[in-house]
């Protein structure tokens, strides 16, 4: 959560696409976030990614389809 509001114009689209484990005192001992810090930006932007539940499933849907294409291309 090293982006900060100083970081950021008012009104701006933020997608958030790093994910860092960050130690708390929950039952599992950490919790998940991004690079930004989503509740200190949150007001100030126009609209964020969360992190979790973010960008991560079309990442790697993505990535999935982009290896797929690189196999059939691989096998013409």
């Amino acid at each position: 959560e090293f982006v900060d509001q100083s970081f950021i114009k008012e009104g701006v689209t933020i997608i958030d696409v790093g994910i860092n484990r960050v130690d708390d005192d929950s039952e599992k001992g950490y919790k998940l976030v991004g690079d930004v810090a989503f509740e200190a930006v949150q007001g100030i932007a126009g609209s964020i990614t969360p992190v979790p539940g973010g960008v991560g499933p079309m990442t790697i849907a993505m990535l999935v389809e982009n290896t797929v294409e690189a196999a059939e291309k691989s096998l013409v």
